[in-house]
């Protein structure tokens, strides 16, 4: 028995041409630890936007009911030669119900149970997903548990790297989006101090509302002196950025390079012995990422991703974040959309010139079925 259903692809040509369309498709009854979810809602996240929009003209694009033709510039259109012609399904995470299982005793364990998943598919009406990768819901809603992988688990994973490298306080910049606010939940129920860095006004005041203690402005005159005033009172030595472009790192780097030097008895020409590390966790922006040698020589600026620190972690850990993500769902991990759109209204000028963005609190959610 087969299964027909809407879904999003994504094709990019060897001629700069960047194809978003909704087609009808057939999916494939389960086998073995698979399962079939009826997909109710999927949120669209920054790392989303790498396959779906990119860097592609779409002010400017060709759009047509369920179908939208851009432009991809270089160097992004070769920095992308891999994909070149493929027609990829789009969407990290998402939630449904199970409609039909493989014949694994786990994966017929979830037969009828509203879930969180994350097939990679999930901007479809149906997403094959394994059963190991879902997350039973209970009672909560799908749009409750539409983004519980994602940002939670990027999130723990940001305080649990800290721990498996020796830190009790971290930097973080765009601390305002909906996974900056998470960890400063998280970091508050734990205990690790956490330096947050907003460029806005209405940022520093919604964070300090929920409990922040530093919290830095980039937009302002001061900032580096801020910046330095946090970290030195932290000891803040690790950095997650999820803008990548631009100077961002180097101005963690610089700062914390500068609170150790201020902390040495002896001067060194080789600059302080602090391990000093940013991991770069997205791209935000586009533009080159700008380092400068003013840091002296003990630094790293390294990538950092959901699955490989999964793998690192073990399953033991992962298990027990998943079950804090699951127990505090509606509270430390809730999120929280700007609109709804179906599959269709993804593709329409208006939403995708809106989340392609990715502007602080204004996430899009993805109803499959209207």
């Amino acid at each position: 028995m087969t299964t027909t259903g809407k879904q999003l692809f994504t094709t990019l040509t060897a001629d700069g041409k960047l194809t978003l369309e909704i087609a009808e498709e057939t999916f494939p009854e389960p086998t073995g630890n698979q399962v079939l979810v009826k997909m109710e809602a999927a949120p669209i996240n920054p790392s989303d936007l790498a396959i779906l929009t990119g860097a592609a003209d779409f002010e400017n694009a060709e759009y047509s009911p369920g179908k939208v033709v851009a432009t991809m510039p270089e160097p992004f259109l070769s920095g992308q030669k891999g994909r070149h012609g493929q027609r990829l399904p789009a969407g990290n995470e998402g939630a449904g119900t199970v409609v039909a299982t493989g014949d694994s005793d786990a994966a017929k364990a979830l037969m009828g149970q509203r879930v969180a998943c994350v097939p990679g598919t999930a901007f479809s009406q149906y997403a094959i997903a394994d059963a190991m990768m879902c997350l039973p819901l209970g009672d909560h809603s799908a749009e409750e548990g539409a983004s519980s992988f994602v940002n939670p688990m990027t999130s723990l994973g940001f305080v649990e790297t800290a721990r498996m490298e020796g830190h009790d306080a971290i930097v973080h910049l765009a601390a305002a989006s909906n996974l900056g606010q998470m960890l400063n939940r998280i970091c508050q129920e734990d205990g690790i101090k956490l330096v947050n860095i907003v460029r806005r006004k209405e940022h520093v005041d919604l964070l300090k509302s929920q409990g922040a203690q530093y919290v830095v402005n980039s937009s302002d005159d001061d900032f580096m002196d801020q910046l330095r005033s946090a970290i030195a009172e932290t000891g803040a030595f690790l950095g997650f950025d999820p803008i990548g472009g631009g100077q961002n790192a180097d101005h963690v780097l610089k700062a914390m390079e500068q609170v150790a030097a201020s902390q040495m008895k002896e001067f060194s020409r080789y600059g302080s012995n602090q391990d000093k590390k940013v991991y770069i966790y997205g791209r935000l922006d586009f533009a080159p990422t700008i380092l400068t040698p003013s840091y002296g020589l003990q630094w790293t600026v390294s990538g950092w991703l959901l699955t490989p620190f999964l793998q690192r972690a073990g399953m033991e850990t992962v298990v027990k974040m998943r079950q804090r993500v699951l127990s505090n769902l509606t509270t430390t991990f809730a999120s929280h959309y700007k609109t709804k759109v179906d599959l269709e209204g993804m593709l329409t000028k208006e939403a995708i010139l809106d989340y392609r963005q990715m502007k602080t609190g204004e996430k899009y959610l993805v109803t499959p079925w209207g």
